[in-house]
């Protein structure tokens, strides 16, 4: 009886595809299989949690992966040794542990490797220096999966019982929503207050420039009415002008820091329209490799679950000396830009980079999908722009007096050196406008001015904005809730839950989100409070870092919850949610239906279910007419999730458009015109004729089209 050696090594990762890509780069000595994510978790039926025995937790194999874990257990037997290769971060890590506990692999053992890219050189590297599996990232993934089972799971019947069935609440959700209500609440109770601006025409110099009103009599000009605001009209008319003061100087501006998790998934949101689990989806799938046309499989980013802006000195060195063949070295600054993260920042890993500067967008945009080449090009000319020089500008601010006690004041600017702004800008949120500067203007001091015109201008102060995906994000990470991995999934969550609704990019509360806020509120006040989460980030942040044990965090937590349970079981009266009645017709039985929430967003249904059973999809209409038949147009979603734009007349009128069509004519050829969101966030209305395409700058955002 023969007995063979072992011919191979085992490498176990979560996906198919980062097995795929690795197995390239590893040859035959090597089999790579995928674990598919998770292979154990806590029971979905029971807590899984023994709080009475040091909260030991109850692992069992998640339904679905017995096959895989079968195939996985089979490799094992046949192979010399196993090395563990599931991603860098406390999930990665404990996915690891898992498999290590149903391989019988000493943890404690050479088993475990991590790429922060997955590139042949990355990959070959880590595989020959293995290392023990890191039992402190375990143990912090281990607590905030039952502090999050233990919130849900005794929470959440609670809010079964005494408001409705299929609710739930969480540590982070219910913090999340929380921020969406207060929020709405903000607004609704904001009474906005009246300002004025004055501006004047002046000429001076041959020239024309508008100065502001700065000052009057030595004061700083406010100005909260329209009799102000005329009583310094008339002062202005009044008044003889000289420019007093001609200061020129120079503005530099600052590059942003290459991408971390949560301001990628913010300017995918503002540049591309995706939404933040869209964002984290794609970037996945470029990390973990993707066939590239005569390249083979490649992981074209880093790993993408981080909060540092920290580069390698290698990767900061390429892209210095691709700045300098592309753009010249004085695009190139003396030293190499280094960028300080948050204080509360992990600095596990490297910011969010392309693998291989030379490999620019263009060169693999054959091979990669819309989004996935939109994305990649993200965050390579992010990632080059970081490493660039400042741009600057010449700056220049007149000053403008009368001889009554006037002063008006106006400001230009140039550009001087392009910098990095000649590889990339920084969006912006909703609701901020960038300070237009006006033109550099060849005046002097001593000159006279000439009043030509007054225009006063009636303004009110605004209501903060509703958040959008991209906010909400920037706001739970300023306020240290959640961490690179938990955003897209708790925004997906409380929008599939029904508590925060999205329309046109902003999130607004539904009557359940406001609810559910109230009673979390006055009876688990801790759970949504935005300090105590926070503080409990910083709890599992020291259990990470070996300064806690998991299970004393675990037990400081649960004893003040299960008194806070009790108060509440005893204390919570039934609350009835009522349908919200709408104004169509239930043309089965004749009753006014009902707005209801499903599990693919809010539908209309028939108050008398279950004796009928009549819904109907909400039909969005359009303000534009139909271009085809003048009918209406309404917004329709397709097989796959997509928006597009039908006639309602369908199948008399087979109009249909993927773009929204707009009320507005084209100036140029009078064909209907669509709307469309520019590059840098600029809105368009572009006519929907080939041969044509007129874009039309617009001032009034509509809703993005849908990538």
């Amino acid at each position: 009886m023969s007995t063979r050696k072992p011919s191979y090594k085992l490498v176990i990762v979560e996906s198919p595809a980062k097995a795929r890509t690795i197995s390239k780069f590893l040859g035959r000595t090597y089999k790579v299989e995928a674990s598919n994510g998770h292979v154990r978790d806590l029971p979905k039926s029971q807590l899984g949690v023994d709080v009475e025995n040091g909260f030991e937790p109850k692992y069992i194999t998640i339904r679905g992966r017995g096959e895989v874990l079968e195939r996985i257990r089979k490799e094992a037997k046949g192979a010399k040794s196993v090395i563990l290769a599931t991603d860098p971060d406390r999930e990665g890590e404990a996915i690891s542990w898992h498999l290590a506990a149903i391989l019988g692999i000493d943890p404690q053992s050479a088993c475990r490797v991590e790429f922060n890219e997955i590139t042949e050189k990355t990959v070959k590297s880590a595989i020959k220096t293995p290392r023990q599996i890191n039992m402190e990232l375990v143990d912090a993934q281990q607590a905030r999966r039952m502090l999050d089972r233990l919130v849900g799971y005794k929470i959440s019947p609670l809010l079964w019982v005494k408001i409705k069935k299929g609710l739930s609440a969480g540590r982070v959700q219910s913090v999340a929503t929380r921020m969406v209500v207060d929020r709405e609440q903000e607004i609704e109770s904001f009474e906005p207050e009246e300002y004025w601006h004055v501006e004047a025409k002046l000429s001076a110099c041959g020239q024309k420039l508008t100065a502001r009103l700065y000052s009057v009599g030595g004061e700083r000009a406010a100005i909260a009415c329209a009799a102000e605001a005329e009583a310094a009209k008339a002062q202005i008319e009044a008044g003889c002008f000289t420019i007093t003061s001609v200061r020129r100087g120079e503005r530099r501006k600052h590059p942003a820091p290459p991408f971390t998790t949560s301001n990628l998934q913010q300017e995918a949101s503002r540049k591309l329209g995706f939404s933040t689990s869209k964002t984290m989806q794609i970037a996945q799938q470029l990390y973990e490799g993707v066939d590239v046309e005569g390249r083979g499989t490649l992981g074209l980013i880093s790993y993408i679950r981080t909060d540092s802006v920290r580069l390698s000195d290698e990767a900061v060195s390429a892209a210095r000396e691709a700045i300098e063949t592309r753009y010249g070295a004085e695009f190139v600054p003396e030293k190499p830009v280094v960028y300080k993260g948050r204080k509360s920042a992990q600095d596990a890993h490297e910011a969010i980079r392309p693998s291989n500067v030379e490999l620019r967008p263009e060169d693999v945009k054959a091979s990669l999908s819309r989004d996935q080449y939109n994305l990649y090009r993200l965050v390579y000319l992010r990632f080059m722009a970081c490493q660039m020089a400042d741009a600057v500008y010449e700056t220049q601010q007149i000053e403008v007096a009368s001889d009554n006690g006037v002063i008006l004041r106006a400001s230009g600017e140039r550009m001087k050196f392009a910098g990095f702004t000649a590889v990339y800008e920084e969006g912006r949120d909703e609701g901020t406008e960038d300070e237009v500067k006006a033109a550099l203007m060849d005046v002097t001091e001593g000159a006279e001015a000439k009043v030509e015109d007054v225009l006063p201008t009636q303004h009110f102060t605004q209501a903060p904005p509703r958040y959008t995906e991209a906010s909400l994000v920037r706001a739970l990470e300023e306020k240290g809730i959640g961490r690179p991995s938990t955003y897209a999934p708790t925004i997906s969550t409380i929008i599939a839950r029904g508590y925060v609704m999205r329309e046109k990019k902003q999130l607004f509360p539904t009557e359940l989100g406001v609810m559910t806020t109230d009673v979390m509120k006055e009876y688990f006040s801790d759970i949504v409070d935005l300090a105590f989460t926070a503080g409990m980030e910083e709890q599992l942040d020291e259990v990470e870092e070996g300064e806690r044990g998991w299970r004393e965090v675990l037990s400081d937590f649960y004893g003040p919850f299960e008194k806070t349970l009790k108060v509440a079981e005893e204390q919570i009266e039934k609350i009835e949610i009522k349908d919200e009645e709408s104004d169509v017709v239930c043309d089965k039985c004749g009753a006014m239906m009902v707005y209801k929430l499903g599990r693919f967003g809010r539908f209309l249904a028939c108050p008398n279910f279950p004796d009928c059973r009549n819904t109907k999809a909400i039909q969005k209409e359009i303000a534009a007419p139909c271009p085809a038949c003048g009918g209406t147009l309404l917004e329709k979603t397709s097989r796959k999730g997509r928006k597009f734009y039908g006639c309602e007349r369908y199948p008399e009128c087979e109009f249909v458009s993927w773009e929204m069509p707009v009320e507005e004519k084209c100036p140029k050829c009078g064909g209907y015109m669509v709307f469309k969101r520019g590059r840098k966030g600029e809105s368009y209305h572009v006519c929907a004729n080939e041969t044509c395409r007129e874009r039309v700058l617009v001032q009034d955002a509509g809703e993005d089209e849908e990538e």
